[in-house]
C-alpha cells in the first residue's frame, strides 16, 4: 500500500501540476483536470493508453468521459488521500495527451 504524501510533499507536488492543469479537489485530498481531444477516438485512444500504464501501475483513475473530454480525479483510496501513485499517473496522463 502506497503511504499518503506528507503536508509538504503535496504543496510541492500540486504545485508542479498546477502548470499542466491540475487542480485539487475541493473537502477532499484528491486532484482532477479535465482532458478535451479533437474528436471521441482520440478521446477513447488516450483512455486507453492510460488505461495500460494504470493497470502496471496497480493504480486506477477515477474518469468520466463524454464525447472528447475526459474528466479525472486521482486519489489513492486505501490511503486515503493523495500518494506517489497518483502523481506517477498524473505525469504519465498528460505525456500521454501531448
Amino acid at each position: 500500500m502506497s503511504e499518503k504524501l506528507s503536508e509538504s510533499a503535496r504543496s510541492e507536488a500540486i504545485e508542479a501540476l498546477r502548470a499542466t492543469g491540475w487542480r485539487e479537489v475541493e473537502g477532499r485530498d484528491a486532484i482532477t483536470k479535465r482532458f478535451e481531444f479533437k474528436n471521441f477516438v482520440e478521446a477513447f485512444g488516450w483512455m486507453s493508453r492510460v488505461a495500460l500504464n494504470a493497470e502496471k501501475l496497480d493504480h486506477h483513475p477515477e474518469w468520466f468521459n463524454v464525447f472528447k473530454t475526459v474528466e479525472v480525479t486521482l486519489s489513492t483510496h486505501d490511503a486515503g488521500g493523495l500518494t506517489e501513485l497518483d502523481l506517477r499517473l498524473a505525469r504519465k496522463m498528460d505525456a500521454l495527451a501531448k
